[in-house]
């Protein structure tokens, strides 16, 4: 035996517990192959994510404007559909993470069965949120009710998708590539969703009334035949589109359940019984880094949800671009598509913390160059396409240092397993109670500046008030969230010695077994 070699086995032997250390008697085990995914595989997981994405960029981006120009909804109606919707939205998510956190294995999966029996029912509740009721004075039940169905069954699909990141596989840079790929793809579901519903909503001239003061005179005889055709064609035209949006939700759930195999982490098969949600949210709560993630990813995902919310209304009153919305939130999501992959370059040769300081912050530029200068169309499509670039980090960033915080987590609480969905349906709970809140305040905003519905132009104090909600409002959130960023303590360096520590305790359980007492030393000493 060599020199260095009797040296390292002598330090191993005598850091290591004999419980986990091989016999003398034992041959030696050789290295275990690096697990990979297949680009199949990585294409099909990913494009489960398009359903979420596609659905809710149609809502997010089209809703506001629906309700109050096509529903006819009162504004102060319609802030109560958006915000009780997005609340309830948020509140589905953790008891959706609870009832998952319950469930036991299949011969699908633990999260499969989830995504299957949700889909139909989902598609269902979407098409209905587009449809004008005849009855115009249960309206806003209708699409309080049918707008809350379906939060509730696309729930019960991305929450158990967005935990499905930790079991496809337990290599940390194979997921991280996954979650590259899905995130293009769920860019490229919202240039879906931003080009289907704009496109198709958009061949209609929506109907407006030039005194909206004096609509009751405005839409007598021939003028109010005419209102009401437009009207009829545009409500149709949103209908089209929830047709259309709603097949890629069902071929995309097929591909999804066809193409991905869940995979059990090896040391959790060996333990006993999952831990209660209750004791496992104490432990998720409590874990310092994902408490500083969430923080810093709540205000930089709030500022976009404003812009999200308000950019339809804004470009239509404000910019004076009614016809052209659709084609600038077109550029945005195209100029996203292209920069993932330079995103996940740059996370991977400078540090994802690096990627957030440089791609969040990037947007701010241009959101003072909107607030500042005057209405010009060859500006606005510049500022569309670098907002764009900004928008492809906040697509990626979270999703990908996430697993780093749940990797974090298991290395200091190796008998905890179970808690991803707890992890995934509270970071998703917290910007989604946000988003309702920003969406609710933003459109009551509306309502006491005096938008008038249906209007051909708004009058000066919306004009100012959209101005605020898309520009000067996101510009502090972004600042004040990339200051919280600087007290997440997952570096480059860390997130090296989590990879080396949790492979260590992988090997270890797959070798030829040892007691729960001795993976908790492992971890422990590691």
């Amino acid at each position: 035996m060599a020199k260095g070699e009797g040296a390292e086995s002598g330090s191993a032997a005598g850091l290591l517990p004999t419980g986990i250390l091989p016999v003398a008697e034992r041959p030696a085990q050789e290295p275990k192959k690096k697990q990979q995914l297949s680009i199949c595989n990585k294409l099909c997981y990913a494009v489960g994510g398009a359903p979420y994405q596609v659905t809710g960029c149609a809502l997010g981006f089209f809703l506001q404007i629906y309700l109050l120009d096509v529903a006819q909804v009162d504004p102060f109606s319609a802030s109560i559909i958006l915000f009780v919707g997005r609340a309830w939205d948020a509140f589905t998510d953790p008891l959706v993470g609870f009832c998952i956190s319950k469930s036991s294995w299949t011969r699908l999966g633990r999260l499969m069965p989830w995504i299957i029996f949700s889909t139909p029912l989902a598609i269902i509740a979407y098409f209905l949120i587009w449809f004008v009721p005849d009855f115009p004075q249960g309206q806003a039940l209708w699409y309080l009710l049918f707008y809350c169905l379906f939060e509730t069954l696309v729930t019960c699909f991305h929450v158990p998708y967005s935990a499905l990141t930790m079991f496809i596989s337990t290599e940390q840079s194979e997921r991280d590539s996954a979650t590259a790929y899905r995130m293009t793809v769920e860019v490229l579901g919202t240039v879906l969703g931003t080009a289907i519903q704009g496109q198709i909503v958009g061949q209609v001239d929506m109907p407006c009334l030039q005194d909206p003061n004096d609509s009751a005179l405005a839409t007598e005889g021939a003028n109010r035949t005419q209102s009401t055709t437009s009207l009829k064609e545009t409500q149709n035209a949103y209908l089209l589109a929830a047709g259309v949006i709603a097949s890629i939700y069902v071929v995309c759930a097929v591909i999804l359940t066809l193409g991905v195999r869940e995979q059990r982490e090896p040391y959790e098969t060996q333990q006993a019984e999952p831990m209660s949600f209750f004791r496992g949210l104490r432990l998720v709560m409590s874990h310092g880094p994902y408490v500083k993630l969430i923080a810093g990813f709540l205000f930089t995902s709030l500022a976009f949800m404003l812009v999200e919310g308000n950019f339809a209304l804004f470009c239509t009153y404000t910019l004076g671009f009614r016809n052209e919305f659709q084609n600038l939130l077109l550029a945005i999501m195209l100029s996203a598509t292209f920069t993932i992959p330079v995103w996940q370059w740059f996370l991977t040769r400078f540090g994802k913390k690096t990627a957030v300081y440089v791609g969040i912050s990037s947007a701010v530029p241009f959101l003072i160059l909107v607030a500042f200068t005057e209405s010009n169309l060859i500006v606005t499509y510049v500022v569309a396409v670098a907002a764009g670039i900004s928008v492809a980090a906040a697509f990626l960033l979270p999703w990908s240092m996430l697993p780093d915080v749940i990797d974090d987590f298991h290395l200091k609480q190796p008998q905890s397993h179970g808690t991803e969905p707890i992890f995934f349906s509270f970071y998703v709970f917290f910007t989604k109670f946000a988003s309702g809140v920003s969406l609710g305040i933003s459109t009551l905003s509306l309502d006491f500046a005096g938008y008038e519905t249906r209007g051909c132009s708004q009058p000066t104090r919306v004009k100012f008030t959209l101005k605020m909600l898309v520009t000067i409002a996101p510009i502090a959130l972004i600042l004040l969230g990339l200051l919280l960023f600087k007290l997440y303590p997952i570096d480059e360096e860390k997130r090296r010695q989590n990879k080396k520590a949790l492979q260590a305790l992988r090997e270890e359980a797959s070798s030829s077994g040892y007691s729960d007492t001795d993976s908790t030393e492992l971890a422990s000493i590691l």
